[in-house]
């Protein structure tokens, strides 16, 4: 056993100013995260990879020289074992009464390993010895000399570093009779299994650097190539402009990156929608408030302030303008917002009730006939309060359509595909070929006398529908008239 004795130092440490180290870490940090995503992924799998397989590497050297350690132990404890048990000479068949025999037959009978020496010593002296390819040399060494007189008497083993034969073991067993003293020495050189296990290490050393090489490299291009939405989301964010968002990003592959992709798409989508929404609200405000404005400004500039009659006339003329101009804008706002993410307010609605309530809402619209073609029973996910507005508006345009005493009718059902909320009359209906253009802004069929709307009825119950993810359909009513629905997708549906 080797004991080694260890002395305690003592130091004197000196705490560093906090602006020291750790203005260089922040410097450090700051340096880093100027470097690109992609060289610091790369940097990251460099430096991991490395530290594996250095770990990987100094564990198999430790593992392996543990295991000669013990495959020399266990040769060394072999040869002990066998000169033990030898205690009879062979000849005579009588024990053993002389030390230098004992060696000598022991000596001729074993062929040692082309790593082991073994020798025989009586009284000091070398009556035979087992030579291989080591021959004498190792003898004549004073590292070899000192470690049989540290063993004289108590035997043992001791690790030598042999100036020309390196790791050397040394271990002598004591042997002792009536006749005399001896020993029996084993000598086992390690320098083969150690030349070998370097150049595995050398070897694996060369492979690890090609490997890590090789990883780097599929690591910086791998990086590179997922990384590459990202440079795209970069320039084509550089190449936005508040005039043109209808730029998008390729999405490729399924994982977070495109998740990713999939996400900025949607937010520019939002945010196109929303700068459309803003043109088309300024454009259709400063086109459709021009003829009220004009009206207003031709009646104030041929106003007649001494005239009562025709101030009174004025003012009610003016009175009416202002009104068709706050709903315009009225409509206009809501057309505006219906692309808004909080357009809708969702809660899970009693269809039979929606409709009732709808159908007690419209009687007070106008003298007809209000009917109930149908009710739904369920429960469905939707904005009522959206609903039951564009549901009255179909009913208003109902109502516009049709003479007094004529049927209107509300309804609705629902099966497994949708939701469907409809209005039917008797009035004149609408033609197939404009079926498409009375849902668009400003977009009418035929005016009746008396109507002064703008033509923007059906395209904000349009846009209520295309908020819940369904549509508005036209189709020809029973015997004559129009039937208009509200289709929603049935998973917004609730049984």
């Amino acid at each position: 056993m080797t004991t080694t004795s260890g002395t305690t130092t003592g130091q004197t440490m000196t705490t560093p100013t906090t602006s020291g180290p750790t203005g260089t870490t922040e410097g450090a940090r700051r340096r880093f995260t100027r470097v690109s995503v992609r060289t610091r992924i790369t940097v990251v799998i460099a430096v991991l990879t490395a530290a594996a397989m250095t770990g990987a590497g100094l564990l198999v050297y430790a593992l392996e020289s543990a295991r000669i350690e013990r495959q020399v132990t266990s040769q060394i404890s072999q040869e002990i074992a066998e000169f033990r048990n030898l205690k009879r000479d062979p000849n005579t068949g009588e024990p053993f009464d002389d030390v230098g025999r004992v060696l000598n037959v022991f000596l001729t009978r074993n062929v040692p390993d082309d790593d082991e020496m073994l020798v025989g010593y009586v009284r000091g002296e070398v009556p035979e010895r087992t030579v291989n390819r080591y021959g004498q040399e190792v003898l004549d060494e004073p590292a070899y000399q000192e470690a049989l007189s540290d063993l004289a008497g108590v035997g043992g083993t001791r690790v030598i570093d042999s100036p020309t034969f390196g790791e050397t073991w040394v271990t002598l067993v004591p042997v002792t009779n009536a006749q005399g003293e001896g020993a029996l020495v084993i000598v086992n050189f390690l320098r083969d299994e150690h030349e070998e296990l370097n150049g595995t290490l050398q070897t694996y050393t060369l492979i690890a650097l090609l490997s890590l090489g090789l990883i780097t490299t599929i690591a910086a291009f791998q990086s590179g190539r997922l990384l590459a939405p990202l440079r795209t989301l970069e320039s084509t964010a550089r190449e936005i402009t508040a005039t043109d968002l209808s730029r998008r990003i390729p999405e490729r592959g399924n994982d977070d990156i495109t998740a990713l992709t999939r996400t900025i798409n949607g937010m520019l989508e939002r945010l196109d929608g929303g700068f459309a929404a803003q043109r088309q609200f300024l454009d259709d405000a400063g086109h459709e408030l021009k003829t009220p404005l004009t009206v207003v400004r031709g009646h104030l500039e041929l106003l007649d302030g001494d005239d009562p009659e025709e101030l009174a006339q004025t003012r009610e003329l003016l009175l009416d303008e202002v009104d068709r101009m706050s709903r315009l804008v009225g409509d206009l706002m809501l057309l505006a917002k219906s692309r808004r993410p909080d357009f809708l307010v969702l809660g899970e609605v009693e269809l039979t009730s929606l409709t009732q309530s709808v159908l007690a809402k419209a009687t007070a619209l106008g003298d007809r006939d209000w009917q109930l073609d149908a009710m739904a029973r369920g429960r469905a996910v939707l904005d009522e309060q959206r609903v039951t507005q564009a549901l009255l508006q179909l009913a208003d345009n109902a109502v516009k359509h049709t003479d007094a005493g004529s049927v209107v009718a509300i309804g609705s059902a629902c099966d497994d595909d949708e939701v469907r909320l409809w209005v039917r009359d008797t009035g004149d209906g609408i033609p197939v070929e404009d079926r498409e253009s009375v849902v668009e802004r400003f977009g009418r069929s035929h005016v009746r006398a008396g109507d002064d709307g703008f033509g923007l009825g059906l395209s904000i119950v349009s846009a209520i529908a295309e908020a819940h993810g369904g549509a508005v359909r036209i189709t020809d009513a029973e015997p004559h008239g129009a039937q208009v629905e509200i289709a929603l997708p049935a998973r917004t549906m609730t049984r």
